[in-house]
Formats: C-alpha cells, structure tokens, sequence
C-alpha cells in the first residue's frame, strides 16, 4: 500500500477510534452517573430508549470501523513498532466489541424484554454488570484510540 493511502488509513482508523472512544468515555462519566439518580422505573424507561436509538447507522458506521480501519492499517502497513502498536490497537477494539456483543448486549435485550414488569428487579439485573463490562470496554476502547494515535506519532 502506498505510503499516502496508508497515511489516509492509520488517520480515519484514529479518528474513527476516537470518536468511539469518547462515545464510551461520554456514557461512562456523565450518562449512566446522571441517570444513576433517578428513580427505578424512569432509570429502565431511560436505558430502554437509549439502547433503542444507539444502533443507528452512525454508530454502526462507529462500531465497524473501530475494527475494519486498524485492520487495514495493520495489513497494509510497513511493519515494524508500528505495528506492534496497530496490532495492540486492533486487539483492544475486538476485546471492546466481544464484550459488547457478548456481554452488554444481552443486558440490553433482557431489559427490554422487561419492560410492563418490575422496574426494580430489572434495573437491579442490568445497572451493575452493564456498568461493570462498560468501565472494561471504554479502557480498551481508549487503549485502542491512544495506541493508533501513538502510530501516527513522530516520537
């Protein structure tokens, strides 16, 4: 791959993470604490619909990408420290995604499965581990996001 459309690659793959990153990052410190305070049935009702709106296609764009451009960058690239780093980036993205898919996810469904239930019981089931895995999966996403921009780093 030419050093140019390399180039292009490694910066869609940082900004691409990044903006990823800080989706994580903006959920982890402001949503779910500002949420935290309200009331059962208006915390599930909140989830509920957030969990509805973010599988939109800008996300979608969001989610594959933060795979598919550090993949590029690490199969095109030069080799060297900077794949390594690629690599590392590439490792924590899909670490994001498994426990997503695999773990944040069902939390999801299975809240929304409750809804006309008992808020409590469901919040109870959903707030402590979707948090749990959350933390882990925005410490890899911004793993991920500070590793391809190391790559791009001259240091």
């Amino acid at each position: 791959m030419s050093s140019t459309l390399s180039s292009s690659f490694l910066a869609l793959a940082v900004i691409t993470t990044g903006l990823y990153a800080g989706f994580m990052l903006t959920f982890l410190i402001a949503i779910m604490p500002g949420i935290a305070a309200l009331p059962d049935e208006r915390f599930t009702a909140a989830m509920r619909r957030f969990n509805e709106k973010v599988p939109g296609p800008a996300f979608l764009a969001l989610f594959l990408g933060v795979i598919a451009l550090p993949a590029v960058v690490v199969f095109g690239g030069d080799g060297g420290r900077d794949r390594v780093l690629a690599v590392a980036a590439l490792v924590c993205a899909v670490g994001c995604h498994l426990i997503t898919i695999a773990g944040n996810i069902p939390l999801n469904k299975a809240l929304a499965e409750s809804e006309g239930g008992d808020d409590s019981a469901a919040r109870a089931a959903f707030e402590s581990p979707w948090n749990r895995l959350h933390r882990i999966r925005t410490v890899l996403s911004l793993a991920a996001f500070a590793l391809l921009a190391a790559v791009g780093a001259d240091f």
